[in-house]
């Protein structure tokens, strides 16, 4: 697992608490005692010293400071810092509880409660984790790009099939595949001024990171939306752009979740190349929704949206 700090401004205490969330299932078990001492009390973690924490959580004080780096901080102090910013946020009523699991008989009225909650801090937390530096060079790849191929199965692929309809609309061009025999075969005809995307929560689905290592072997620029950073397949992404994702229960998979995150990324991305790619992009939007205009209407008898 990568502990090394990247370098950069450290995250700002929203940003703190949305890693602990996304970080902590891919950590070692002692660093998760520190993660989860630290999102669960932040006031109380700020007021201790390195030995403290490491004493606190039976850990030691490598660990605290290999837990802080792997958040984004250059070391224990800096992220002493972070979290008394959190309480201050949290005792100001800024950080609403964490509600609890779906039930198999609460009221549709609670579940809508739920799902609207949990989708606006999986939301929240993948806005406050992203790397804007990354994302704008994924940006500037996509607008520059000759050709856009993207990779997911399952929940990633209808993800990566979000995408690439965008992408169309605004002239790009842009595949999506989800079959890994196809996608590998297309990968191997990408070239330096071609894009490859990844999606996968897991970071492991071997499915789709073939098809992006083949990419990345063959000079394209590569780039994974995917909820573990850590994963094996950042080891052939160019930038990386994390997702968050809200706690698994039995009635609320990962994929869920996960989904919502990944929207959200593939949109700035999309929201991006067309800010850059303004003068072309613009009239190719006006055009598809004229061509489309007659569907839309009570005479078109194409139906509505």
């Amino acid at each position: 697992m990568k502990e090394i700090f990247a370098g950069g401004a450290p995250p700002a205490p929203a940003a703190l608490a949305a890693k602990v969330r996304t970080l902590a299932p891919s950590m070692t078990r002692s660093m998760q005692r520190v993660a989860e001492a630290v999102a669960g009390d932040p006031a109380g973690t700020a007021a201790l010293t390195v030995t403290g924490l490491a004493e606190l959580t039976g850990t030691s004080e490598a660990t605290v400071v290999r837990t802080a780096r792997l958040l984004g901080y250059p070391g224990y102090r800096d992220l002493r810092l972070a979290l008394a910013g959190l309480a201050a946020q949290q005792q100001s009523g800024r950080a609403p509880a964490v509600t609890a699991d779906i039930a198999v008989d609460d009221p549709i009225a609670d579940v809508v409660a739920k799902l609207a909650y949990d989708e606006q801090q999986t939301l929240a937390d993948t806005a406050a984790g992203l790397d804007t530096v990354q994302l704008g060079a994924a940006v500037s790849a996509l607008a520059a790009a000759r050709r856009v191929e993207v990779y997911g199965v399952a929940a990633s692929g209808l993800v990566a099939q979000d995408l690439v309809q965008k992408l169309l609309r605004i002239g790009q061009v842009a595949h999506a595949h989800s079959d890994p025999h196809l996608a590998v075969t297309n990968a191997v005809t990408l070239r330096a001024k071609d894009v490859a995307i990844a999606i996968t929560h897991s970071g492991s689905t071997g499915d789709v990171i073939e098809p992006l290592r083949v990419a990345f072997e063959h000079g394209a620029t590569t780039v994974a939306i995917t909820g573990r950073p850590d994963g094996l397949v950042s080891q052939y992404a160019d930038h990386i752009l994390t997702t968050s994702t809200a706690r698994e229960s039995e009635l609320r998979p990962a994929a869920m979740s996960s989904r919502t995150s990944q929207l959200l990324v593939v949109d700035c991305l999309f929201v991006g190349v067309a800010q850059r790619t303004y003068e072309t992009a613009a009239p190719a939007l006006a055009a598809s929704y004229e061509a489309l205009a007659h569907r839309h209407s009570p005479r078109g008898g194409g139906g509505g949206r």
